[in-house]
């Protein structure tokens, strides 16, 4: 069972992106703060969940959450700023969304550019062991998978349907044949060497 909260006297919200990794399609980030005692049998890591759990989760965690954001963070973006602050960057669009602000965050990682004054703590491996880190690793999951899935029927070439804009063999031999696309990353290695 993952831990509630940080900070008992604060609120708190949990942080968490997706997508640093891919050749294509944006960065995602959510922020969710959740009920101070809120529990939960299986909400986890995102990675850690099957889709048809993470699309459960979603509705669970948008009706129970007292706040939640999603941002992104274009490729065209990224290529400007790198991947890194782009990660930043739609982390703090997500916390903006927020309709309560936080006191603190908890963001996973070990890395974070300070926003808005609000104080917050890095936490490696935080979707694992804080319920509100997962819930935004839920969040931030489910919207930028449903965003390529919806893209891959523009682009059918890539795969994106099931890898979501990862490097997988299918979307390397889909850049070889096609070329790139406007949604792929163009300062990331998009083919090997």
């Amino acid at each position: 069972m993952l831990n509630s909260y940080f900070d008992v006297n604060k609120t708190e919200a949990g942080c968490d992106e997706v997508g640093r990794g891919c050749l294509a399609g944006p960065v995602v980030a959510a922020a969710v703060i959740l009920p101070k005692h809120f529990k939960h049998d299986f909400l986890n890591d995102s990675k850690k969940l099957s889709i048809s759990q993470r699309e459960l989760l979603k509705i669970e965690i948008k009706n129970v959450a007292l706040a939640y954001g999603v941002g992104e963070v274009s490729p065209l973006e990224i290529d400007d700023i790198n991947i890194l602050n782009a990660s930043f960057l739609a982390m703090h669009r997500a916390i903006d969304q927020l309709k309560i602000k936080p006191e603190l965050l908890l963001i996973d990682g070990n890395k974070y550019n300070p926003h808005c004054s609000i104080p917050h703590q890095c936490i490696i491996k935080g979707d694992s062991k804080f319920l509100s880190i997962a819930a935004a690793s839920v969040l931030a999951k489910t919207y930028r998978d449903q965003l390529m899935r919806d893209l891959a029927k523009k682009y059918p070439h890539y795969g994106w349907e099931t890898n979501v804009g990862y490097p997988t063999i299918v979307h390397r031999q889909g850049i070889r044949k096609q070329g790139i696309t406007p949604y792929h990353r163009k300062t990331f290695q998009l083919l090997p060497k």
